[in-house]
């Protein structure tokens, strides 16, 4: 029997960590094909990290090309996570990928439509414009995806360009899961609505989706930051978006992170300790908070409920769940 588990399988709990020890690397907080900052998404069989527009492009290409997985709330196989680590990276992947790039040719932007986005993928990953002429697959869907990863598998161990997995962690202590809950009575920057999304900074920004004219919106959507050494304030601004102009910024807030992880560290493996208070932060004045912060052991997990007023706008608050990973976990 192989010993390797099938692609319907949970990868083991040092398998987890090796992804998202991967995930940390420098080459790996922007997107692959973009350059967007904080990807949330991953194309387990190319081995590259991706951002959520071009995600989009990339299952439009069908899983015989790009097998498209969530890096946070996706089940991953102990296979797929171990064909991302061989690839090594963005860096490594792109230095194949992206090997006959024309020098004029202009790679999508973060801020890049959907058809350019399209053109370029389609272009690097299914037509292999930029590959070197000897890994060009020219089979059939049905033997596409094996054959072309592969061969290119294959380029990666030969070149010796995977990257070491411990490169670039140093400077970081842990991961910080944030939900973003809820808008409340979010301010008015359109006609008679607003289209509100948050943008959260720690370092790198990563941002949910746009909500479409609603100044009551429920996101209930996940982003993860990674939190260096040297920890600010959590910075969240949220914004009205508009198509043929500047977004206009609604408001904005900071989250003071040092009681959430003086708390976690202080109390070490909080999968040996019940549901219990750990900690809080006080609401005062020279913070945004509604009422005080209280900082909770949940199953094993450190969390945080976070509301918020939001600063500088005529009126809005915000509703966080912030949970604190250690590295080690």
């Amino acid at each position: 029997m192989s010993s390797h588990q099938s692609d319907s399988g949970k990868a083991s709990a040092g398998n987890v960590r090796r992804l998202k020890e991967l995930l940390l690397q420098s080459d790996n907080r922007v997107c692959a094909d973009c350059g967007a900052p904080d990807p949330k998404w991953a194309s387990a069989n190319i081995g590259v990290f991706i951002c959520l527009k071009c995600c989009g492009v990339h299952r439009s290409l069908g899983t015989h090309i790009s097998k498209v997985l969530s890096v946070t709330l996706d089940e991953w196989s102990d296979d797929e996570v171990d064909s991302m680590v061989e690839v090594g990276g963005n860096s490594s992947a792109n230095s194949i990928y992206e090997a006959f790039l024309p020098e004029q040719f202009s790679k999508p932007s973060p801020e890049s439509s959907h058809e350019q986005r399209m053109k370029f993928i389609r272009s690097k990953y299914e037509l292999q414009e930029f590959l070197k002429p000897s890994l060009r697959i020219t089979s059939g869907k049905s033997s596409l995806q094996s054959s072309f990863s592969r061969k290119i598998l294959d380029s990666f161990r030969s070149s010796d360009s995977s990257k070491s997995m411990q490169e670039g962690m140093v400077e970081f202590i842990g991961l910080l899961k944030v939900k973003v809950i809820k808008g409340t009575n979010l301010a008015i920057r359109d006609m008679l609505s607003s289209d509100p999304y948050v943008v959260l900074t720690l370092g790198q920004q990563v941002q949910t989706q746009v909500i479409r004219s609603n100044l009551n919106p429920v996101w209930n959507e996940e982003l993860m930051l990674s939190v260096p050494q040297r920890y600010g304030a959590l910075k969240l601004q949220v914004y009205d978006h508009d198509t043929f102009s500047a977004d206009d910024i609604m408001g904005e807030a900071e989250v003071d992170l040092q009681p959430l992880i003086t708390a976690a560290v202080a109390f070490g493996d909080a999968g040996m300790f019940g549901n219990i208070q750990i900690g809080k932060w006080l609401k005062s004045h020279d913070n945004a908070l509604i009422n005080d912060s209280i900082i909770n052991i949940v199953d094993g997990k450190v969390k945080q409920d976070v509301s918020l007023k939001l600063q500088n706008v005529e009126s809005g608050e915000i509703d966080l769940e912030v949970e604190w990973m250690p590295l080690e976990q």
